[in-house]
């Protein structure tokens, strides 16, 4: 697969300063990053090149290369792209139901089809671009769940120092190791069950600055 930039064509409008994508760039720009999912979901991440998504986009491929230079440079906006949404996690009024309800969103996504998520996730491995894109996605994804963590504090539910990142790894990291890496037969209960398995380790102060330490069992 050529990385190279061929020349471009005499319609091409010539790379300026970066701005903020509007009118016919945010729709090649929309048009691009939609093939790619579709390109990545259907062949994953050996069959994406970047002909082959300018063709499924309608766009001129030297246009694609120009502005995304390779096949990193594409999976890198696709994952930029997501964390400029406005998702906010849920609001159930409770430590479990939040973490229940934010994994099965997280269950669901692994499992559409095509599989567009657990395919980036697998092409992070495989691009430095794509993995540099794929943990600024976490980080605002991780940074933006907090609050469930602060809401379960003001209620009472957890002690004031608990460290929220922890509690959210611990809660949320059954379904990637499921789903992506032992890829397991789906388990409806495992998003219910990792939440609260994850919440009564936080109730106990498990992820508490200064967690309590653990008593060894007592002896007949």
């Amino acid at each position: 697969m050529t990385t190279s930039s061929p020349a471009p064509s005499p319609d091409d409008t010539p790379p300026g300063p970066r701005r903020r994508p509007g009118g016919r760039t945010a729709r090649i720009r929309a048009l691009v990053l939609d093939a790619v999912r579709a390109e990545l979901g259907e062949h994953g991440y050996d069959g994406l090149t970047v002909d082959a998504v300018a063709a499924r986009a309608g766009v001129h491929r030297a246009t694609v290369y120009r502005r995304w230079t390779d096949v990193g440079g594409l999976l890198a906006d696709v994952l930029d792209a997501a964390g400029a949404d406005d998702w906010q996690p849920p609001d159930t009024g409770s430590l479990v139901g939040d973490l229940a309800a934010l994994n099965h969103e997280i269950q669901d996504s692994l499992l559409a089809e095509p599989p567009v998520v657990a395919a980036l996730i697998a092409a992070s491995f495989r691009s430095t671009k794509a993995n540099e894109a794929q943990q600024r996605l976490w980080d605002d994804r991780y940074a933006r769940c907090e609050v469930v963590v602060e809401r379960a504090v003001a209620r009472g539910e957890l002690p004031p120092d608990t460290q929220a990142r922890r509690l959210l790894v611990a809660a949320t990291a059954p379904l990637y190791h499921h789903l992506v890496i032992l890829r397991t037969p789906t388990d409806p209960d495992l998003p219910d069950h990792a939440a609260r398995t994850a919440a009564l380790a936080a109730y106990a102060g498990a992820f508490a600055t200064r967690p309590p330490e653990p008593r060894p069992p007592s002896t007949p």
